[in-house]
C-alpha cells in the first residue's frame, strides 16, 4: 500500500495545473512555427493566462467523472461528452466527431480515415487521469487510453497519451526523471514508432549532443516519415522530453528549451510545466512566473450550459485552486483504497506497489486496427472488423466476436443478428447463430461473414443480440458499416 500525505498531494495537484497554465501561456504565441524559436519569457500581458484546449477538455472529463462515475466511464461515454460539450472541429477532433456523428464508435471513430491519429490532441489532456489516480499508474493509463482512442484510435497519439499519463501518475511519488521516462516507455509497445522517438531524445542527451542537435534530429526523422511531418505526437512529446532533460530540473530553463524547439509549443511547454509541478510541487515554480500568470483558468473550447438552461448544471472550475479542490473532492470515488490511501501523516512508499508502475498493462501490441468493446454485468464482448468499416453493395465483410463471461457461473448464450433488409450473415466457429452455446472459463470466439444486400445506406447498423438463459439482461451490440 502507498500512503500519500494530504497536504503534499494537494500541493502537487495544484502545481500541476499552475505549471500547465504557465506553459500553455508561454508557448501559445509560438504555436505552429516550424523553426527554432527565440523565446526568453512571456510575450503576453501579465495576469492574463491564455485559453488552451489542453486544459479545457480536462474540465469536461472531470464533469463526466462526477456525473457518470469513474467505474462506468469508457470511450463511448467520453465520445458522447465530446459531441455534447466540446466545440472545436479541427484536425483529429473534427474527424473523430464526424465519424461518431456518422455512427462509428470509439476507438474506430479515432482510427478510421484519420490522418491526424498520430497528432497531439490526446497526450496534452492526460493530467486529469494522473490527478484522479495519483501513484496508480495502471488506472491512469487505462483511462488515458479510453480518452485518447476516441480521436486517435490506436495511433501514435494514443501511445503518447499512455506514456505521458504513466509518467505523470508515477511522478506523485517518483522524483527521478529518468525513472519516470522508463516507466512511461514500459507501458507502451517497445517497438512502436513513438517509443523510438523518445529513446532517440534520451540517447542524444546521453551522447552529449546539444538540445538543438537533439531537436533537429527528431525533426529530421519526422519530416522523412510520410505519416508524420509537423504537429505530431512523436516529435512534440520528444521536444517536451528534451526540455525536461536539458533543463536539468530548472523550471524556467526546461520550459524555455521546450518552447525553443518550436512546433506545437503550447502543448510541449504545458506538459513540461505539469510534470515538474507534480514531481516537486509549487516549490519549483518561480514566484515571478506564478505572479505573472495568476490563478485564473480561461476557457475557449467548451460549451457548458448555464443553470437556467440545464438542470444538470455544472460549474466549470475558473481557477487552478478550484480545479484542485474539485479533484480532491473526487478522489474518494477514484482511489483504490487497498492500493492508495490519503493520510494526514507522512507519505509512505511500498516498493512492491511502485514496481507495478512498470509494464504494458493494456497489451497494445495485440490491439486490432478496427475494434469496439462492449460490457454488461455478465459479459465483455470485443467486436473486431477485418478491415475498415466500409462496405459496398453485395460485398462481404468478416466480423469477429470475442465473448468473455465476467461472472463465475456458466452461461448458456444465444446469438442473433438483426440485419438490414436483403443482407445475409453466415456464422463460423464457436458461437453459432440462433443456437445455444455454453460460455464458461476462457473467452469464446466466433467469426461471421456479412454479405451486403443490393441496397447500402450511408450508415448501415447491424445489431448482435446476446441473451443468456436464466438472465434478464440482454446485450444489443451495434456493428456499423459505412456505405
Amino acid at each position: 500500500m502507498l500512503k500519500l500525505n494530504r497536504n503534499e498531494l494537494y500541493d502537487k495537484i495544484y502545481a500541476c495545473w499552475l505549471g500547465k497554465n504557465i506553459g500553455g501561456t508561454l508557448g501559445a504565441p509560438f504555436e505552429g512555427k516550424k523553426k527554432v524559436i527565440d523565446c526568453d519569457g512571456f510575450t503576453t500581458e501579465p495576469g492574463n493566462p491564455l485559453p488552451n484546449d489542453d486544459l479545457d477538455l480536462q474540465l469536461v472529463w472531470l464533469k463526466a467523472v462526477r456525473e457518470v462515475g469513474i467505474r462506468n466511464l469508457n470511450a463511448n461515454i467520453l465520445g458522447t461528452y465530446w459531441l455534447e460539450y466540446i466545440v472545436p472541429c479541427w484536425n483529429e477532433y473534427g474527424i473523430a466527431k464526424a465519424n461518431m456523428k456518422n455512427g462509428l464508435m470509439p476507438p474506430i471513430a479515432g482510427q478510421y480515415d484519420n490522418v491526424w491519429k498520430h497528432s497531439n490532441g490526446a497526450w496534452i489532456r492526460t493530467e486529469i487521469w494522473a490527478n484522479l489516480f495519483p501513484a496508480d499508474v495502471e488506472m491512469a493509463v487505462r483511462y488515458a487510453f479510453e480518452d485518447a482512442c476516441v480521436d486517435h484510435g490506436v495511433g501514435d497519439g494514443t501511445h503518447a497519451a499512455i506514456f505521458v499519463a504513466a509518467m505523470e501518475s508515477a511522478a506523485f511519488v517518483v522524483n527521478d526523471l529518468r525513472e519516470l521516462i522508463k516507466i512511461g516507455l514500459s507501458n507502451i509497445p517497445a517497438d512502436c514508432r513513438f517509443a523510438h522517438y523518445i529513446n532517440t531524445a534520451v540517447e542524444c542527451y546521453d551522447a552529449g549532443l546539444t538540445w538543438l542537435e537533439a531537436r533537429n534530429k527528431l525533426t529530421d526523422m519526422a519530416l522523412a516519415d510520410p505519416e508524420l511531418g509537423w504537429f505530431q505526437a512523436p516529435t512534440n512529446v520528444g521536444y517536451a522530453i528534451i526540455g525536461l532533460l536539458y533543463g536539468e530540473g530548472d523550471f524556467k530553463e526546461s520550459m524555455l528549451i521546450a518552447c525553443r524547439c518550436g512546433d506545437d509549443t503550447d502543448c510541449s511547454c504545458a506538459t513540461v510545466g505539469s510534470i515538474l509541478g507534480i514531481m516537486h510541487g509549487t516549490a519549483i515554480i518561480p514566484e515571478d512566473w506564478k505572479a505573472y500568470i495568476g490563478d485564473t483558468i480561461v476557457t475557449k473550447c467548451i460549451n457548458i450550459p448555464s443553470a437556467a438552461s440545464n438542470r444538470y448544471y455544472y460549474t466549470v472550475p475558473k481557477t487552478c485552486t478550484e480545479f484542485t479542490d474539485y479533484i480532491i473532492d473526487t478522489l474518494p470515488l477514484t482511489l483504490r483504497s487497498r492500493v492508495i490511501q490519503i493520510t494526514e501523516g507522512d507519505t509512505e512508499l511500498d516498493e512492491a506497489v511502485t514496481q507495478q508502475f512498470y509494464g504494458d498493462k493494456l497489451d497494445l501490441t495485440h490491439k486490432p486496427e478496427y475494434f469496439t468493446v462492449h460490457e454488461s454485468p455478465l459479459l465483455k464482448v470485443v467486436v473486431e472488423y477485418d478491415s475498415a468499416p466500409v462496405i459496398e453493395p453485395m460485398e462481404e465483410k468478416t466480423i469477429r466476436l470475442t465473448v468473455r463471461n465476467l461472472l463465475p457461473s456458466q452461461r448458456i448464450l444465444t446469438c442473433r443478428w438483426i440485419l438490414p433488409e436483403g443482407w445475409k450473415v453466415e456464422g463460423r466457429r464457436t458461437i453459432p447463430i440462433n443456437r445455444r452455446v455454453m460460455v464458461a472459463g476462457p473467452a469464446k470466439e466466433a467469426e461471421y461473414r456479412i454479405t451486403a444486400g443490393e441496397q447500402v445506406e450511408a450508415c448501415n447498423r447491424l445489431v448482435v443480440e446476446l441473451t443468456c438463459d436464466g438472465q434478464h439482461d440482454v446485450m444489443y451490440i451495434p456493428v456499423v458499416l459505412l456505405g
